[in-house]
């Protein structure tokens, strides 16, 4: 991910960056170019966003698709049902094969949706955990600009 590697960036900058005597382990770094690649940062973002949002509307995909697909079964077995009962000589055998197969449809259904709802939970969590890291490495990157423009701005 784009983000992470400048989050890298700014880390190697920092770790990089030459300490000021007697500030306690502050340092120097190029404000600048850090608040550049923070600028990118914050254009990236938005993108990593959209991308979590199509996540997101495919889960509604996923869950239509699986409920098209159960619906499709349910009918093919209603319809068997029908068919099968129509004949005189096998009506009760029709029922009970009817019912087994709407019943195995009706599992299979919600198997499927819960499956796809797991999928979805665990690209969602993933998605989740990966932006908030970020966030939370950006807010301390850009905490530790503030106090090196501190130390920087009480020097002069």
């Amino acid at each position: 991910m784009r983000v992470e590697e400048l989050l890298n960036e700014i880390q190697d900058m920092m770790n990089e960056a030459k300490s000021v005597p007697l500030t306690g382990g502050k340092a120097l770094v190029d404000t600048e170019k850090v608040l550049d690649i923070l600028d990118e940062i914050q254009d990236t973002l938005p993108s990593e966003v959209r991308q979590a949002k199509n996540i997101v509307s495919d889960r509604g995909q996923i869950i239509a698709e699986a409920k098209k697909e159960a619906e499709e079964i349910i009918r093919a077995a209603e319809e068997r049902k029908r068919q099968l009962v129509n004949q005189n000589e096998i009506v009760k055998e029709a029922h009970a094969q009817a019912n087994e197969i709407i019943n195995d449809a009706k599992a299979k259904t919600s198997d499927m949706r819960r499956a796809a709802a797991e999928f979805v939970e665990e690209i969602m969590k993933k998605t989740d955990e990966s932006i908030t890291a970020q966030l939370t490495e950006l807010r301390k990157t850009r905490q530790n600009i503030k106090m090196t423009q501190k130390v920087s701005n009480g020097n002069m």
